[in-house]
């Protein structure tokens, strides 16, 4: 949580210097790069998750000949989604002078940005693949101080090289790939003093395959779903793009540093319970599996409304001091992208009993939220512009994210039940609904006055979480059991930690 709060706060600072000192167009190319980046990284077919997957047992029992094994089939695999990615580059950046057409910039800015950041991308493949084990061995923190604390310094070097050097950009390129390898430098080190007995097999890709038919079974099953998360958090920029300017790209883009900051945050903590479901669902039973999933999923989803309301009352008055008046997006736009959020976010407690369980075998639901998401997208935009495109996303979310993975999660791994989770569901809902009336009443009596200065705006992000707060607590209290669960955990591991003492 420390390093998403400070790489937050990093990355407002950063922003504001880059479209200072560079303009709106810069940041909108690079925007646009980072998301060609992300679409030829379908080609990683979900490997990492596979994998992760396969590591809870042997992770368990202590196999290290397993672990080894499974761990150098990943190699085998990535070295060759690095090359397959390299061709697909090359193959892409021959499309840039028609794809960039719009830009007033020199060609060479598109070549460089998308330069850069397909060789960081490729460190990834080449060297760090086996961080994979920290994260399935429950010591994700360890990813976080070796390679995010370098990425944060990296962040404020090339601020300083933006604000205080000519030719800021190419500065800021140069530092990526530097950072780029002393972070990945760091990561492998990392990984290799918490698992000194990691090393590759000599075995070859095809004798690894037919141990371990599980893996590539799932990764085939994965690379639709990558197909639908890719369609959720990178096509909107392009089809933005390309149905208006880079300069609403960037403006768009204001919002969704917001909204990742936001979503890196809750996932940072979020996602460090993944190995752990995972362990539960190897050792545990139906009943108390269920008790767990109800105690997350109505934290979480209390966690995350609490978040996106207090966001809708801070987000304009934010990016008004932040960068100017003349970069807030319509009411709606926010709206939309709040619901996203939410539905993005409280997604996670379903698919983290999902992806323990390796239930990967609904690859036709990412195909139809791809084609949901980015043919929704494509028509509404053409109507309603930057709205009807977010319109198009949420649109898939609801089908598939909202109406489909919960029913196949417990239609095969609990079977009969459903309408368990359809109850937590809509007493969540209701609760965090209900909360929103009282809490908008009551701000603009206690806060009167417009906001301008970053202490009120602190003032109003407190408050606003305070009220939010009591009322979501109290209405989900009364609604549901979950979080009188997390309450009694709470309770039982204070006693402990007090009768230690």
């Amino acid at each position: 949580m420390m390093f998403y709060v400070v790489n937050l706060v990093l990355q407002f600072f950063s922003r504001k210097i880059f479209l200072e000192y560079l303009g709106t167009e810069i940041l909108g190319l690079n925007t646009t790069a980072l998301n060609l980046l992300q679409f030829l990284n379908l080609a990683e077919l979900g490997i990492s998750a596979a994998v992760g997957f396969t590591l809870y047992k042997p992770l368990n029992e202590n196999d290290q000949f397993t672990i080894n094994e499974v761990i150098t089939l990943q190699g085998h695999l990535y070295r060759r989604i690095a090359f397959l990615i390299i061709g697909g580059a090359v193959i892409l950046m021959l499309f840039f002078p028609w794809f960039f057409r719009k830009i007033t910039l020199p060609l060479w800015y598109a070549y460089a940005s998308f330069g850069v950041l397909l060789f960081s991308s490729l460190l990834g493949y080449f060297f760090n693949y086996k961080q994979i084990i920290l994260s399935a061995s429950q010591q994700d923190y360890k990813i976080q101080y070796s390679f995010r604390s370098i990425n944060l310094i990296k962040i404020l070097v090339q601020m300083l090289a933006v604000y205080y050097l000519d030719h800021g950009y190419i500065w800021w390129l140069i530092l990526e790939v530097i950072f780029s390898i002393i972070a990945s430098i760091s990561l492998h080190y990392t990984t290799k003093r918490a698992f000194p007995k990691l090393e590759d097999t000599r075995q070859s890709l095809d004798e690894l395959k037919k141990k371990y038919p599980e893996i590539v079974i799932k990764i085939k099953q994965l690379f639709f779903h990558k197909i639908g998360s890719f369609a959720l958090t990178q096509s909107s920029p392009i089809i933005i793009y390309a149905f208006t300017s880079l300069t609403v790209v960037a403006l768009y883009g204001n919002y969704v540093i917001i909204i990742t900051g936001l979503t890196y945050l809750v996932t940072s903590v979020f996602n460090s319970m993944n190995a752990s479901v995972g362990n539960l669902l190897v050792n545990s039973g139906k009943d108390y599996s269920l008790k767990i999933f109800k105690e997350l999923f109505s934290l979480r989803f209390t966690i995350i409304s609490i978040i996106c309301y207090v966001t809708y009352i801070c987000t304009p008055i934010f990016i008004k001091i932040w960068i100017g008046e003349q970069y807030i997006l319509s009411s709606w736009t926010l709206i939309i992208m709040l619901l996203i959020l939410h539905i993005s976010l409280s997604r996670l407690t379903v698919e983290s009993f999902i992806y323990a369980k390796g239930l990967f075998k609904d690859i036709f639901a990412p195909v139809i939220e791809a084609i949901i998401n980015i043919g929704g997208s494509i028509l509404l935009g053409y109507f309603w512009g930057l709205n009807g495109i977010l319109l198009g996303v949420l649109l898939s979310l609801v089908i598939v994210v909202l109406g489909w993975k919960p029913y196949f999660l417990f239609i095969n791994e609990y079977k009969g039940e459903y309408k368990f989770y359809l109850t937590i569901f809509f007493r969540n809902l209701i609760a965090s609904c209900l909360a929103i009336v009282p809490s908008i009443a009551l701000i603009p009596l206690i806060i009167p006055e417009e906001l301008t200065s970053f202490v009120k705006l602190v003032y109003l992000f407190l408050l606003g979480t305070l009220i939010y707060s009591f009322f979501v607590i109290v209405f989900s209290i009364i609604a549901d059991t979950g979080l009188i669960l997390f309450g009694l955990r709470l309770k039982k591991i204070y006693e402990n930690v007090f009768k230690k003492r």
